[in-house]
């Protein structure tokens, strides 16, 4: 009997000396929770996304805390974050300017063509590598769906070889631009004003033969726009947003109709 009870007591007075150790130990290595930190986290959306320049969340909320951030760097978050913070904190009232992710390509496929069929991983980046990617603009966006695939908000949708991103739910973290493999995505403000959707720099005559909605960089835009938001560089259009006060004179003279709004009526 004593062969089985002597064991059973042996193990036990092991356990019973690991759990107050490890009891110990927790007690002596805990690393203090700074609770203004966990209170700011608790109103951060938790996107992760590093548009604030920290990593992740939790990251921006110790810098708040600590007093090393500055407060209204949170898009997913917005304005109503920025407040929320504010009054934690009681540090003073940030605006917070709201942007959103546009895709500068209109390139669907009524408007030009693949030039390849691509039976491979269904990821833009990986199309990328077969000849710099399956449309026959090098420029052009390859409706695979990175973008969408990285969206935390719905707000990317594929449709007829296109990606198109909804402005009232983009959030502007900034995740689809880091994941289109060719830098059609940035963020601009969420305003009444013009963009130029398509990137392509080739030659306006090369330009038509691949795509009926491509910038050509004809200059009638530029030359018409009465607050000088329009520039034509490196045979493409591009619209500075804070400039632009949204009159339409771009849009109206486009040949190639590839200057529409940001905000979509």
């Amino acid at each position: 009997m004593s062969s089985i009870i002597i064991p059973i007591i042996i193990v036990s007075a092991i356990g019973l000396l690991a759990g107050i150790g490890l009891s110990v130990a927790s007690a002596v290595f805990a690393v203090p929770t700074d609770e203004r930190a966990e209170a700011v986290l608790e109103i951060l959306p938790g996107a992760n996304c590093g548009a604030c320049g920290y990593s992740g969340c939790a990251g921006y909320a110790k810098a708040l805390a600590d007093g090393t951030a500055k407060n209204g760097q949170c898009a997913p978050g917005g304005q109503a974050c920025a407040e929320k913070i504010s009054e934690l904190l009681g540090i003073g009232g940030t605006s917070v300017e709201q942007k959103v992710a546009v895709v500068r390509c209109v390139g669907t496929l009524d408007n030009t063509t693949n030039k390849m069929d691509y039976d491979g991983l269904a990821s833009c980046a990986a199309a990328m590598q077969h000849f710099g990617g399956v449309s026959s603009c090098r420029y052009g966006c390859m409706g695979i769906g990175d973008c969408a695939a990285v969206c935390d908000f719905n707000a990317i949708s594929v449709c007829n070889g296109v990606a198109h991103i909804d402005p009232t739910l983009c959030r502007g973290c900034g995740k689809c631009m880091a994941a289109c493999p060719k830098k059609l995505i940035e963020l601009v403000p969420f305003k009444d004003a013009k963009i130029v959707r398509c990137r392509n720099m080739d030659k306006g005559g090369a330009t038509r033969k691949i795509c009926k909605s491509g910038c050509i960089g004809c200059m009638q835009c530029q030359r018409n726009c009465p607050a000088g938001a329009v520039k034509v560089e490196n045979s493409v259009a591009v619209v500075d947003v804070e400039k632009c006060i949204g009159c339409g004179l771009c849009s109206e003279v486009c040949p190639s109709k590839c200057i529409t709004d940001i905000i979509k009526k």
